[in-house]
């Protein structure tokens, strides 16, 4: 009991007295998985809002694959990508494994499949109720999604909150192919099972804390704009209708 508590006020501690240290990993960890957002997010909206519109042979196979990668195991990522850019692999010769831009790479890896399903079903909705719509106006399937993406941008942020949760949490890629060298590549998940291995269950406690906060605003955020999404559409005519009215 009193190394609980002790753990928690010395963790209450680092927390108000904005430790370097803690700093410096929490830091790290929000520009790795901003970035990858950002990455993941580009990617994931051009492909999903693709996939919502076009109908092709094979889509259902597909999507059937898309599905699988959302389930994909994070430490399966993080062998795959630690094998190409391992010295021997085919992406060796860029030099990064164990560093700021592999931890990036991960992320991105993670997050895309989550961005590009979430569109794909908004996407998917939104073409079944306007497509027909836009296509008597000469829409074609390019121009359908650009135009559905821009209908359902508030919502599609609810995807982009959902994927920066996604890497914030992530562990077992970044520890594989970042390392986790204190300095250079430790971010909170791996610092939190590092230093809980170690016994130093103060700064694991303020990370987790820190974390905790982290995915609570995220929530929070969720939470508020799709409220703020529902509200607009009980007051607002959806601009593909009124578009064409």
């Amino acid at each position: 009991m009193n190394s609980f508590f002790d753990s928690a006020a010395t963790a209450l501690t680092l927390l108000l007295s904005f430790d370097p240290v803690l700093l410096a990993i929490v830091g790290r960890s929000l520009a790795v998985s901003a970035l990858a957002c950002l990455l993941g997010c580009i990617g994931g909206l051009m492909l999903g809002a693709w996939l919502g519109v076009a109908r092709f042979a094979g889509r259902g196979v597909v999507l059937t694959l898309l599905n699988t990668f959302l389930a994909l195991p994070s430490v399966v990522v993080g062998l795959v990508i630690y094998l190409l850019l391992s010295r021997s692999g085919p992406l060796g010769f860029l030099g990064w494994l164990f560093s700021f831009k592999a931890m990036v790479l991960a992320q991105t890896v993670l997050v895309l499949p989550v961005v590009t399903a979430l569109t794909r079903q908004w996407i998917d909705d939104a073409e079944r109720s306007h497509g027909e719509q836009l296509a008597s106006l000469g829409a074609g399937p390019g121009m359908r999604a650009i135009l559905l993406v821009w209908d359902e941008r508030f919502a599609l942020l609810t995807v982009a909150i959902t994927a920066f949760g996604r890497a914030i949490s992530e562990v077992g890629a970044v520890m594989i192919v970042g390392g986790n060298i204190d300095g250079f590549t430790r971010v909170m998940t791996t610092a939190i099972a590092l230093e809980t291995s170690k016994g130093d269950l103060p700064l694991a406690l303020a990370l987790g804390c820190v974390l905790l906060g982290v995915v609570l605003v995220l929530n929070t955020a969720l939470a508020l704009l799709g409220r703020w999404r529902r509200q607009q559409r009980t007051t607002q005519t959806p601009m593909l209708e009124g578009g064409v009215a």
